[in-house]
């Protein structure tokens, strides 16, 4: 079976202060989102794309391209590595962008931009947070499993394992049914930690306590191929609604997408658990408990001394 690995790279970390998809983290210099591709490919994942701006791709390819295009899954066959732009060319010609207008047009629009490259069922992961090695072979599990075209899944984590203590997080909150179904699954922009649980806002001030084992999504959902018709409805859809309120800042969150599917019956979404810790880069003051994380692991002997020969 072949799958794609689908990494978000595009953003601009405004909050991170910096550049974090290509700040190194392993003691070789080995940025974040190389442990992710690392990991994939042991798991059985033979393509992986990279979601990137026009003007990330050369350096996209010093980085993670030269590594990934000499990998071999476990069975030996060779790993395809490809780009995919998020910018205006997958735009409808009948739509005309807001002057003034800079920020993307968000997860699900990214995850779009790949539609002429990916043919195979799918995962979709972000460049700038570690998922650790089981949540890919968790993906390829269900990915190898009978399914119906519209079957996908999402890995669920606990929210206290995915806080930092240095700001708010975005995340998923996730309703689960007693057979491990997704039932809706709510953005919450600006979660902060209160000891092993949290509390959420919607305005800065008022702040809502949730439940440190609530499951949440990091955006590592596995999709069958027939998600991009989806997609493409739902952003034009967006494109025509959603950006009248906020025509310079709304975004098309790929959460939205399932969601809709869930609330109309046309999907049905499978939540896989896991009791993994995540780790990334939400912030500058991040990057130090990252880098330490990272050296724990390869002295654990998780990860070789260096992922690979670069050059």
């Amino acid at each position: 079976m072949h799958a794609a690995l689908v990494i978000m790279a595009a953003g601009i970390g405004s909050r991170y202060g910096g550049s974090k998809q290509t700040d190194g983290v392993g003691p070789h210099g080995e940025i974040l989102m190389e442990y992710g591709v690392y990991d994939a490919v042991r798991a059985g994942f033979d393509k992986v794309v990279f979601i990137i701006k026009p003007d990330m791709r050369e350096l996209m390819e010093r980085l993670c391209g030269n590594m990934a295009s000499r990998l071999h899954t476990a069975d030996g066959r060779p790993v395809e590595v490809r780009y995919a732009y998020q910018d205006d060319t997958t735009l409808p010609a009948w739509y005309t962008k807001p002057a003034g207008r800079t920020k993307p047009f968000g997860t699900a629009h990214a995850v779009l931009c790949t539609r002429d490259i990916v043919h195979e069922p799918f995962c979709v992961i972000n460049a700038d947070d570690f998922y650790g090695a089981d949540a890919y072979q968790t993906a390829i599990r269900f990915l190898n499993e009978p399914g119906a075209a519209n079957a996908h899944a999402m890995v669920g984590y606990r929210l206290r394992n995915t806080m930092t203590p240095n700001g708010a997080v975005a995340r998923g909150v996730c309703t689960v049914d007693e057979n491990g179904h997704l039932l809706s699954v709510v953005e919450r922009t600006k979660i902060v930690a209160r000891g092993n649980d949290a509390a959420f806002t919607e305005d800065g001030e008022t702040y809502t306590p949730i439940s440190g084992d609530a499951t949440v999504s990091l955006n590592f959902w596995i999709f069958r191929h027939s998600i991009f018709d989806e997609l493409e409805a739902r952003f034009h859809a967006f494109l025509k609604v959603g950006l009248n309120e906020k025509p310079l800042k709304a975004e098309y969150y790929l959460p939205s997408v399932p969601n809709q599917l869930l609330a109309e019956k046309k999907a049905t979404v499978s939540v896989l658990p896991t009791s993994a810790k995540w780790f990334g880069m939400t912030y500058l003051e991040d990057l130090a408990e990252t880098k330490a994380n990272i050296r724990r692991m390869k002295d654990e002997g998780a990860y070789p001394e260096r992922l690979w020969e670069r050059g």
